[in-house]
């Protein structure tokens, strides 16, 4: 089999393997999404996902089904039967819906097979975290029940939100594909999702928006889609100029320009000068010491971070809140009611639990504990949207706080399987450029709350610049503007969703806003506001795109024969070609002219670099079952360290060190082994080396290119008179003593 008819296979069997997955729990999607045009088609593939999963995690946590392929066949059954009795009961009519659900699987396809093929020009498994996302998804694959193993902490369990990283390694499993494989596979499942998960969304917000318009309702999905998953900000304008130094921008008006008048007269010829050296990855470190990421960079670079992971996830939590906000009608019950002779004529009658809204609030908190363990930062931002929007459905009334604690109880409920076994590692909370006063108030008001008797305050000042924020955000505000512009045209007879895409655009801007005042703490000293900036500005960035596209849907077609239309399009134009040329730039600087065989190996690049590690990453995985901890050589964050560990999912005496302080919270946590690790490698006295060995339960030393730079005096015949050589690689003297536990 060529590489290219080997790339075709894996990617069609992969793709089968998700269609059988959406059909199977469509019949369970059109329940949650009955009243979207196409029942929510475009989420069935993620919710099945979701489910299988959760299922899988919950009863591998409570050890009562092993994560095996034999119980996720048999879960995948009983979906398939459950599926089947709700067809039954409803079978689909034919009808546009149909043909509306064959197109977005067309979209689904033809996202997938192109992303595919665009990871597949560069599929090494390696560099910035790679290492991390793919040592969980190999951890869980190797582990009978949950919580998984740490790669890189022997002993102990990944404290991290992984949840997405189950998601992978439960399709990994049910396809039979190996994991290098699949990691590469994932990413492109994820971005093919995420496209299908925007349109439907896009599409049903339109088609209830403007009176069942299809030609309208295409026109808001399809720019949906592409805006969400496809643009960047409008930071290419950069890439006209003669560019600025790394972690240096200068508002690019004091910049020379790239392109003069001449070029612009001969465009045919100033295509020499088109700016494919413009460093994509300044987009999303704009703001010095802060991160911006957006989707597009996360797909292009192909770390499987939790916030990747959660994209598809987040997009069916909107969905379910836009169903609720559209569909639930608030009456503002009177608190009297509340008189236990009162109290179940109340929720039987007087509130709508009857007519399946119990069922979509139940769903929510599910769907917002999969964000919380899957992405911490999402469960917080949704919590609070899902607050505010319910405050905008039903008031201080009643109806309020009844929905609001059944998906507390929901959301509590259902992420104990993981919050149980998982010690949150954020260690304060901080306020950014807060005067000491004021910041002394908060600070002590704070600290006699619950919350506040385990975090610590602190006050720092980092600035962020009103150009840079309009740079990165400018695009979506212009919307915003002229979406207020449309509520006046239409003197604010706003309906339920034109409200719902108000509360998006005016929520987004709440999570810009609030890094410059308040951050949450973690270990990074300069960098203290860079996550919290991320996490929020990341899912702003999602809702911005989605409210956007309805702004340009609304003046399509309220206001098309109207000046202001032709304004707003004459404006929106140029600013949406800026950010309309990220992709070429980043995809290009990544992966290059896209004329290579596709290959979808991730651990090839091994073979040629690191050929003993290969070879004795391919005798654990084919030889040896379990997870016993293994020795290789500890290494700091972002190297080729811990490639072994990372590999094979098994154990490892100590990892990456500033991850592991981070997810600990803790610089001990490896800091205080690799001491132990240095002695057992490079120490003189055999029963020294002994005690450690026994003290770490390890069962397997690796010694090869790393060991040998790092312990410069190994001795290597200490391990042969404790143990026994099991491989050695036909490549620099790679090798793997087994220590019989009988030494101990």
């Amino acid at each position: 089999m060529n590489a290219l008819t080997e790339w075709f296979f894996y990617t069609s069997a992969w793709y089968i393997l998700l269609l059988a997955v959406g059909i199977i729990f469509f019949p369970i999607t059109r329940c949650i999404f009955g009243r979207f045009y196409d029942y929510g088609y475009g989420f069935s593939k993620a919710i099945g996902i979701a489910f299988l999963s959760y299922t899988m995690f919950a009863l591998g946590t409570v050890r009562l089904l092993p994560f095996a392929q034999w119980s996720l066949y048999l879960l995948l059954a009983a979906f398939l039967y459950i599926s089947y009795r709700l067809y039954k009961r409803s079978p689909i009519k034919k009808g546009s819906h149909v043909s509306l659900m064959i197109a977005e699987e067309a979209l689904f396809l033809l996202a997938f097979f192109v992303w595919s093929y665009v990871r597949a020009q560069e599929p090494a498994i390696r560099g910035l975290e790679k290492f991390m996302d793919f040592g969980f998804i190999n951890s869980v694959l190797r582990g009978d029940f949950f919580p998984s193993k740490d790669m890189w902490l022997a002993g102990k369990s990944i404290n991290y939100y992984y949840f997405g990283h189950i998601t992978g390694a439960v399709m990994t499993k049910l396809s039979f594909i190996p994991s290098f494989i699949t990691y590469n596979l994932i990413l492109a499942q994820l971005f093919a999702l995420s496209l299908a998960g925007t349109f439907t969304l896009g599409f049903n917000i339109a088609y209830h928006a403007f009176k069942r318009n299809m030609k309208l309702s295409f026109i808001s999905a399809t720019l949906s889609a592409f805006l969400v998953n496809m643009a960047g900000n409008l930071h290419p304008i950069y890439a006209f100029t003669q560019g600025y130094p790394n972690e240096k921008p200068v508002p690019f008006w004091k910049l020379e320009a790239k392109y003069t008048l001449t070029d612009l007269l001969h465009p045919i010829e100033a295509l020499d000068k088109l700016p494919f050296a413009y460093w994509y990855p300044n987009a999303t470190r704009f703001i010095p010491l802060t991160i911006h990421e957006f989707p597009l960079y996360s797909y292009v670079v192909a770390d499987l971070h939790g916030h990747v992971f959660d994209i598809p996830f987040v997009l069916i939590t909107l969905g379910l809140l836009y169903s609720l906000f559209l569909h639930t009608k608030g009456r503002g019950l009177n608190f009297k009611k509340l008189h236990p002779s009162h109290m179940l004529k109340n929720i039987i009658v007087d509130l709508p639990l009857s007519k399946g809204y119990l069922g979509y609030a139940i769903l929510t908190g599910f769907f917002l504990s999969i964000l919380l363990m899957t992405n911490a930062f999402d469960a917080p931002i949704y919590l609070a949207l899902t607050g505010v929007i319910f405050l905008a459905m039903f008031g201080f009334s009643q109806e309020l706080f009844l929905y609001g604690g059944i998906i507390a109880l929901s959301f509590f409920v259902f992420n104990i399987p993981f919050s149980a076994g998982f010690e949150p590692f954020a260690t304060g909370l901080g306020f950014n450029c807060v005067p000491e006063t004021l910041a002394d108030t908060l600070r002590s008001t704070l600290s006699r709350t619950t919350i506040g008797e385990r975090f610590v305050f602190e006050n720092k000042c980092q600035t962020s610049q009103w150009w840079q924020i309009l740079t990165l955000w400018g695009f979506f505000w212009f919307n915003f503007a002229f979406f207020i512009v449309y509520t006046v045209q239409q003197k604010f007879k706003m309906s339920r969703t034109a409200t719902f895409v108000l509360i998006l655009f005016s929520f987004s801007t709440l999570l810009i806003a609030a890094p410059e005042f308040v951050y949450a703490k973690d270990i990074y000293p300069s960098h203290f506001r860079a996550n919290t900036m991320f996490k929020l500005g990341y899912q702003a960035f999602i809702m911005f795109g989605l409210a956007s596209a309805f702004t340009f849907t609304a003046f399509k077609s309220i206001l098309r024969k109207k000046h202001i239309s032709k304004v707003y399009i004459i404006l929106f134009l140029p600013l949406f070609i800026l950010v309309s040329l990220y992709p070429a730039f980043a995809i290009e600087s990544f992966y290059g002219s896209q004329n290579k065989t596709p290959i979808l190996d991730g651990q090839a690049w091994a073979a040629e670099t690191y050929g003993e590690y290969h070879e004795i990453i391919n005798f654990f995985n084919e030889k040896v079952d379990g997870q016993p901890t293994i020795l290789e050589a500890q290494g700091d964050s972002y190297t080729d360290y811990n490639v072994v560990s990372a590999y094979t999912g098994l154990p490892t005496v100590g990892g990456w060190f500033v991850h592991e302080w981070l997810w600990r919270g803790d610089s001990h946590a490896v800091g205080d082994l690799s001491p132990d690790i240095q002695m057992i490698y490079a120490g003189s006295n055999p029963d020294e080396t002994k005690r450690l060995l026994r003290q770490h339960a390890i069962e397997y030393v690796v010694i090869g290119k790393n060991e040998r730079e790092k312990y410069v005096t190994i001795d290597e015949s200490k391990f042969e008179a404790l143990g026994k050589v099991v491989f050695r690689s036909k490549v620099n003297n790679g090798v793997v003593y087994q220590i019989p536990i009988d030494t101990y």
